[in-house]
């Protein structure tokens, strides 16, 4: 469903752009200049009555809208919401791994470490990035600035949107599973305050390398799972033409994972997806993340550490299980 209204909404917005050319080719006082306002006005609520039917959306709309490719980015939540960003690149071993960014930066002041998944807007930057998808490489270079934030006393602000950590021969001869279990053991001693917040899709080791954190949020489209519905298809029926179905079976939502107790707040989207208005999706997640940030922030490094820990001790047991019911 959300496939078509946002193949609508494209158009509409191709025939807008068009009228609004044609719009500044006139002067004020030009006949077609009302005519062109009127076009423009109709055009305009046919695309807003879409967009408000762009609820109530299934699993398979909310991996697709996880997956747009003007979804916002870090690269572009790092310049909408923080200041002074100054990159580290490299894991001090082998190689710099352009699908991991991270570095040192300002959140209303505070120094911040960031770290996160970066993909691309083009098809290009995708292949510049590989998809989202680390290498070892990148996953030592995001253990490298969090053990500099656990020294030098930074909260870390975590981005995740990533379809997996990179399978290929070359990663694993590089020890993909040694640099993913590392990072897993260090963010579970952290005793500086951790926020992942999961921006598009989130699956398997990949993205659970870099979101052992205090508090894990989610947009209100992301995904979080232990593998894409495709790949989830293929092992239980050995056949990925099945995904949407897999979508509904596996829970990977954020209004799931928030019932399961995994995430902690979700973030809302505007209609139609953080594409359709970035603005205000950077306003609604600087909120969540202010709120947040302060609050582990007035924690001693011992509560740091105690609350992360309880965290995800307490994910999948029967006493959260009962408490969630009972909420």
């Amino acid at each position: 469903m959300i496939r078509d209204i946002l193949s609508q909404t494209e158009h509409i917005d191709h025939q807008i752009a068009s009228l609004k050319t044609e719009l500044d080719a006139h002067s004020k006082n030009d006949s077609s200049v009302s005519r062109l306002n009127e076009e423009i006005s109709i055009l305009t609520s046919a695309r807003t009555s879409l967009l408000n039917t762009c609820t109530n959306l299934t699993a398979e709309d909310k991996v697709f809208l996880a997956r747009h490719i003007l979804r916002p980015h870090m690269d572009d939540i790092i310049g909408a919401l923080f200041t002074d960003f100054f990159e580290q690149k490299g894991d001090h071993l082998y190689d710099e791994d352009k699908s991991i960014l991270g570095g040192i930066a300002r959140y209303k002041g505070i120094p911040v470490t960031v770290v996160g998944h970066l993909k691309g807007h083009t098809a290009q930057d995708n292949i510049k990035y590989n998809f989202g998808m680390p290498r070892p490489e990148g996953y030592r270079k995001a253990l490298r600035l969090m053990e500099q934030a656990e020294k030098f006393r930074r909260p870390i602000i975590t981005f995740v949107d990533t379809p997996g950590a990179y399978p290929g021969k070359e990663a694993e001869e590089h020890g993909q599973g040694e640099a993913i279990a590392k990072n897993l053991a260090a963010m579970s001693r952290l005793t500086v305050p951790v926020i992942t917040i999961v921006t598009g899709e989130g699956n398997s080791g990949g993205a659970l390398a870099i979101s052992i954190a205090n508090k894990i949020l989610m947009l209100e489209n992301a995904v979080y799972s232990v593998l894409s519905p495709e790949g989830f298809a293929s092992i239980l029926w050995k056949d990925s033409s099945r995904h949407a179905e897999a979508c509904d079976i596996m829970k990977l939502t954020a209004s799931d994972l928030l019932d399961a107790g995994v995430a902690d707040e979700i973030i809302p989207e505007p209609l139609g997806g953080a594409q359709a208005d970035p603005d205000a999706l950077y306003k609604a997640m600087d909120s969540a993340i202010e709120t947040n940030l302060r609050q582990l922030m007035a924690y001693t490094p011992e509560q740091v550490l105690a609350q992360r820990r309880h965290k995800f001790r307490s994910i999948g047991s029967l006493e959260n299980n009962c408490a969630q019911a009972v909420n």
